[in-house]
């Protein structure tokens, strides 16, 4: 299956030079990179949050295959699903899925089914790939998304993706699509964000689970961040950095009801 993208001309320019333009101002092509296994990556149009997803992504040292994680926003398909097959198209060509890895994923989780139409509506996974084109166009990617589950499923998909991914031999980074929090006044935002990244910096996915839950904080890809974390942790991470935060109250100069956005990056004892 060919995977259209549905939020090009909204989101992000359809246009090849508009797009090539924008992610240009956003990303800095001179600061170093780092050896990453993971990071949170916000989603949202560029315009609002494209400059903290530019800033995480340009940090890192790429590998040959993403795992990108997203919430699901439409409430379609399978609620825990991934692709094994096909390609995602932007306007800056298509990226193939790594059938291989993905396979391997499917196999080994207890939880992940394949199935399609959760993806063909879902922005979460698809606002990344430009990003990530404009510094690599020849990467390959494994899609997941989660819906609501229950915090044990999203540990053990954690857990069964490292599995897999050690089982492959393959260089894989991780990306847990999330925003931060939704639709509250710039102080409340900022206040409620600043414990979840806490959380995320400690690595420590039953603490991020409980605040997000304890302070009711509209973090929409909370369920992606645990599952990130866990792999992550079984994959070697020993500690995170906050690359940048920002809401969409510094863009617009509207701080009486923002969306929180952050930049984090996962690293092992060598990053």
């Amino acid at each position: 299956m060919i995977r259209n993208p549905v939020v090009a001309g909204q989101f992000y320019p359809a246009s090849v030079s508009q797009l090539k333009a924008m992610i240009e101002g956003m990303v800095d092509e001179k600061v170093k990179k780092e050896e990453v296994i993971g990071l949170i990556s916000p989603h949202a149009g560029y315009i609002y949050s494209g400059p903290v997803a530019g800033a995480v992504i340009s940090r890192i040292r790429f590998k040959d295959t993403f795992i990108i994680i997203g919430p699901n926003h439409t409430g379609s398909g399978k609620p825990l699903s991934i692709l094994t097959q096909g390609a995602w198209k932007t306007p800056l060509g298509e990226v193939e899925i790594d059938s291989e890895l993905g396979k391997q994923i499917l196999a080994t989780s207890s939880y992940l089914q394949e199935d399609k139409t959760a993806h063909l509506y879902e922005h979460s996974i698809e606002v990344q790939l430009p990003f990530l084109q404009y510094f690599k166009p020849d990467f390959k990617l494994v899609p997941i998304v989660l819906a609501y589950a229950g915090s044990a499923i999203y540990k053990e998909i954690g857990k069964k993706l490292a599995k897999a991914v050690k089982g492959s031999g393959k260089r894989v980074v991780m990306i847990a699509s999330s925003d931060m929090t939704h639709y509250e006044p710039q102080e409340s935002a900022k206040k409620k964000d600043t414990k979840a990244i806490e959380a995320i910096l400690d690595l420590n996915e039953d603490e991020l689970l409980k605040r997000v839950d304890e302070l009711n904080i509209s973090m929409c890809g909370y369920a992606p961040a645990v599952s990130v974390i866990v792999a992550a942790k079984e994959l070697g991470a020993t500690g995170a950095e906050l690359v940048k935060y920002q809401t969409s109250g510094d863009v617009t100069g509207d701080y009486s009801s923002v969306v929180g956005y952050a930049g984090i990056i996962i690293k092992g004892g060598g990053g």
